[in-house]
């Protein structure tokens, strides 16, 4: 996955708090360099090389330059690139830096439900998410 056009940040469409957190990287994003897709849509892990075991447990970034970032790293890499300043993701490699942001990330995931946010991007595009259940009209989870 080298040499990809935009970078993707992969988040988690059923969750409020994650949509607003996309959406604002995508408002600093006047250039359009980064991609936002909810992790839920098909095939949406497996075309970046990753699994949706390792999506629902962190966000993920990948870079044009093909380098996959996860959790911290990935807010940062996902922000750096849609400010056109991509060493931003470089201050994730200092230790105290770095410890600071995975713990605020880890609070953030533990919580999310909990803090405020927008309609999930899934409710919002069921069909993006593959959640059409075509009989009732009802979004519905294609894996139930």
């Amino acid at each position: 996955m080298k040499n990809q056009e935009k970078a993707v940040l992969l988040f988690d469409g059923n969750c409020g708090f994650c949509t607003w957190a996309a959406r604002w990287v995508k408002r600093w994003d006047r250039m359009d360099r980064v991609r936002v897709v909810p992790f839920q849509q098909p095939g949406a892990p497996e075309r970046y090389g990753l699994t949706r075991e390792a999506c629902e447990q962190a966000a993920w970034a990948i870079t044009p330059d093909g380098a996959r970032h996860r959790g911290a790293a990935a807010v940062l890499a996902a922000l750096g690139e849609a400010v056109g300043c991509p060493w931003i993701r470089t201050l994730y490699r200092i230790p105290p830096f770095r410890w600071i942001a995975d713990g605020l990330y880890g609070w953030v995931a533990a919580h999310r439900g909990r803090l405020p946010g927008t309609r999930p991007y899934c409710e919002e595009h069921p069909g993006e998410c593959g959640k059409i259940n075509s009989v009732a009209g009802e979004t519905a989870d294609p894996r139930s």
